[in-house]
């Protein structure tokens, strides 16, 4: 039920914010490229600072409940308002656009950085987290397959021709729906795995050392972005000559005695030497991009190339109803094959399968829906194990480092599923934009119909095939993830009846 609500908001946003931007709000292309990578840059902070708040965080409720909860009605709200069309001057709109989706992204990092670190808490065990993992994306996909399917009829029938009042009404629903799934999610669940207390200071004084290893984050996204959006020589050397002084900078740190780091160096310096995390993190990237970017050409792919905009809600339907089956067989395929392995197939299979759209007509709907569909039963693979190893990769730093730091391994991770989204919507229109693309202009679309070709098939399928690449380099084997689990679990027993 919380994946289900919180995809109201990811699948929304991600399918949908784009084309509402160009082709309802009145933004230019270049404008809503630009506001993606921006808006990308805050969560650099605001993640990690909420993993860190909630880890520290200490209620009956427990560390990351209380969070979901209090969050929920400011993601309803912002939701709603980032579908909003006030009638403002191209300066004011774009200035409202901003505010608003800077809005909507804070209140989602404060709802569902604890919310994807509770699962880390609910048990112990890597194969139940798997399970677990399998329902909750379960849930994510029932969620949005609720709006991508019905947005484009309800925003039809709320708007009666009105675009823009048909996107406000429907976010009332969508709002209303999620409260509703958040807090039953809130009432139902149980944190379990409780860590014993290690940190030296406290939250305000970590929170403020936080702001002086900032550097640390948001200059290596900032020489990202400008290496994205502009790919020159000049945007090349600053991205290689920052992530140079970082890595002299974490070395640096490293060599210093333990008594010396503060605990938010010591969380920062567990994540950067934790060689699964950093793998996920990369894997996080990469296949946010892929599905970010199908999803994102979706809705232009349909109304242009094919030639029919209704179309775009049956195939969301249709992707997501495979979706929700591709998430429930992972656990038993994870079984079968080991999560490594599964998401090396899962990979492979699902982007050759995508490179097959270049090659598909414009009016061969039934073999887009078939294609589409096969390619999407693995696909959905991906989120799946993504998270359910992140816990893992918290196992392995309380393991090595005999400190847990759940909700900053989980914020990371969601974080860069973030920016890998943001970065795919950015890049669509970034293409686009390079294609001529003007939402306002019928006389360029025709022109930008390779582009279109090109995002639903070979562009995606690149960043599949480089994490499966990357995937092969994951160090924690089934039978090494058992031993370790052993381990903690001992560890732990022995910790609490010393305390008792």
């Amino acid at each position: 039920m919380g994946d289900a609500a919180a995809n109201l908001v990811w699948r929304g946003a991600l399918a949908y914010l784009a084309v509402f931007y160009t082709d309802t709000f009145g933004l230019a292309a270049s404008a809503a490229a630009i506001l993606f990578l921006v808006v990308r840059l805050t969560d650099g902070m605001t993640d990690i600072i909420m993993g860190m708040i909630a880890d520290r965080t200490h209620t009956s409720w427990g560390k990351f409940r209380p969070w979901i909860f209090c969050s929920t009605p400011f993601l309803g709200l912002f939701m709603v308002l980032c579908f909003t069309t006030p009638n403002f001057s191209d300066t004011g709109k774009l200035l409202y656009a901003y505010l608003t989706y800077i809005g909507l992204t804070l209140a989602y990092t404060i709802n569902n950085v604890p919310y994807s670190a509770l699962m880390g808490v609910m048990t112990e065990d890597d194969k139940e987290r798997t399970s677990l993992s399998g329902f909750r994306f379960a849930g994510a996909f029932v969620g949005g397959l609720f709006v991508m399917g019905f947005l484009p009829t309800l925003v039809a029938w709320f708007g009666g021709g009105n675009d823009a009042k048909g996107y406000q009404y429907t976010m009332y629903v969508f709002a209303g729906l999620l409260m509703a799934l958040m807090v039953t999610s809130v009432a139902t669940t149980k944190e379990r795995v409780v860590p014993i207390k290690q940190t030296r200071n406290s939250l305000r004084s970590e929170l403020w050392d936080l702001t002086k290893q900032s550097p640390f984050v948001l200059l290596p996204l900032l020489s990202m972005t400008l290496f994205f959006y502009y790919r020159n020589v000049i945007s090349g050397l600053f991205f290689v000559l920052v992530f140079a002084i970082a890595t002299w900078l974490v070395r640096r740190m490293l060599n210093r005695p333990q008594s010396d780091k503060s605990g938010t160096q010591l969380d920062m310096l567990d994540l950067l030497t934790n060689k699964p995390w950093l793998i996920l993190l990369g894997m996080g990237f990469l296949t946010m991009m892929y599905n970010g970017i199908k999803y994102s050409v979706i809705a232009y792919y349909f109304k242009y190339f094919v030639g029919d905009s209704l179309l775009t809600g049956q195939y969301f339907i249709a992707l997501l109803v495979v979706s929700i089956f591709g998430a429930l067989c992972t656990s038993y395929l994870a079984r079968k094959l080991g999560r490594r392995n599964l998401f090396i197939v899962a990979l492979l299979l699902s982007s050759l399968l995508t490179c097959g759209f270049y090659w598909l007509p414009g009016e061969s709907v039934r073999y887009i829906f078939v294609l589409g569909c096969t390619a999407e039963f693995f696909a959905a693979m991906m989120p799946t194990l993504f998270f359910s190893m992140l816990g893992d990769a918290a196992d392995y730093s309380e393991w090595r480092n005999g400190r847990r730091a759940t909700g900053l391994v989980y914020s990371a991770g969601t974080f860069v599923q973030k920016t890998g989204n943001g970065f795919a919507g950015a890049l669509v229109l970034v293409v686009l934009a390079g294609y001529g693309y003007d939402g306002m202009d019928a006389t360029t679309i025709e022109a930008s119909l390779p582009g279109m070709q090109q995002l639903m098939s070979f562009i995606p399928a690149a960043f599949g095939l480089a994490g499966a690449l990357l995937m092969l380099f994951y160090p924690l084997t089934e039978k090494r993830q058992q031993q370790m689990n052993a381990e903690l679990i001992a560890r732990r027993s022995a910790i609490q009846s010393h305390h008792q």
